[in-house]
């Protein structure tokens, strides 16, 4: 699902760091979940195929050391299943690619320079993507 992106005053450059803001994913995406389950490995596809219960976890940033509550299929994936050899290369669009890019770097902000350099778009067209008016499965410019 894409929203309309309300006006602002700062124009996102290609120096602009993007993640996936899950928040807003969730509130605006009713599939967000059906669409995690289909990028789990079929190891834990299989594990969380009867998992009803939105089963929160804790994750510790390894950066900074802050605890956040994440979803345990969210938090399955990106500790486990994308870190397999040919996860981010079964991505066939830009957005599914940019979105896959940050789930197996545990959401670390990246600019379009640093996307570009790791799924080999160009910057530029990824920056019109993210920074457009609709919003991709809640990849958005990230405010610290």
């Amino acid at each position: 699902m894409t929203e309309i992106r309300r006006l602002s005053f700062i124009k996102p450059t290609l120096s602009t760091p993007f993640h996936i803001d899950f928040n807003w994913w969730k509130s605006h995406d009713n599939n967000w979940r059906i669409f995690l389950f289909s990028c789990l490995c079929s190891e834990h596809q299989a594990l969380f195929m009867n998992e009803q219960n939105d089963i929160p976890i804790d994750w510790i940033d390894p950066e900074t050391a802050e605890v956040h509550s994440v979803d345990g299929l969210q938090h399955i994936l990106m500790t486990h299943c994308a870190k397999q050899p040919n996860f981010l290369k079964d991505s066939s669009t830009l957005v599914d690619s940019a979105f896959k890019v940050f789930l197996a770097n545990g959401n670390t902000p990246l600019t379009a320079h640093e996307l570009s350099k790791i799924i080999g778009r160009p910057a530029d067209i990824i920056l019109r993507t993210l920074s457009g008016h609709q919003v991709y499965k809640g990849l958005r410019p990230y405010n610290s």
